[in-house]
């Protein structure tokens, strides 16, 4: 056998044994007791983070889904939104071509109105002008003749020719 200078170094089958022995003790209770537990330990936490990576992956495809449905959705608002302004607008340019008929139609009424009302008037103007000449004309004649005409018959005389002149030329638009 061989002996050793250094006690540490130096191989002792008794001490051997008894640290082998030692050792497999050590290691069936720590496997018993220690290394299921520290396996089950470290396979539940590789199975919770194999389960979160598949939650962030499906929260991944599910924020990807929801903002392409987001973008569609923004899109149909556009269109709908552009839909509403070219009917806002074809409706306004309608009112609007409606106010100016009904503000044309409205001018064209006064017009007419008036008109009727010129007409009427210089009707009446021209009536008044012909019974004032008639009075003139009386008064000029009794002036001439010296007497006054007065009778019904003379006013009829006057009248007729009063009616045989010609106020065309009066009643003429200005």
């Amino acid at each position: 056998m061989l002996v050793a200078t250094n006690p540490l170094i130096s191989v002792t089958p008794g001490l051997m044994i008894w640290t082998i022995i030692c050792f497999l003790i050590a290691l069936w209770v720590m496997k018993r007791y220690a290394f299921g537990p520290i396996q089950r330990l470290i396979d539940e936490r590789r199975e919770q983070i194999r389960r979160s990576i598949e939650e962030a992956d499906n929260a991944r495809d599910e924020a990807r889904r929801l903002l392409e449905e987001h973008r569609q959705l923004i899109g149909q608002a556009r269109s709908e939104a552009e839909q509403i302004l070219t009917e806002a607008r074809r409706t306004r340019d309608s009112m609007e071509q409606r106010m100016r008929e009904e503000t044309e139609l409205e001018r064209q009424r006064r017009i007419e109105e008036t008109k009727k009302e010129i007409q009427a008037e210089t009707v009446r103007a021209l009536e008044q002008i012909r019974s004032e000449v008639a009075d003139l004309t009386l008064e000029a004649t009794s002036r001439v003749v010296g007497e006054k005409l007065d009778s019904e018959r003379d006013r009829q005389l006057i009248a007729s020719a009063i009616e045989s002149l010609d106020f065309s030329r009066l009643e003429e638009p200005v």
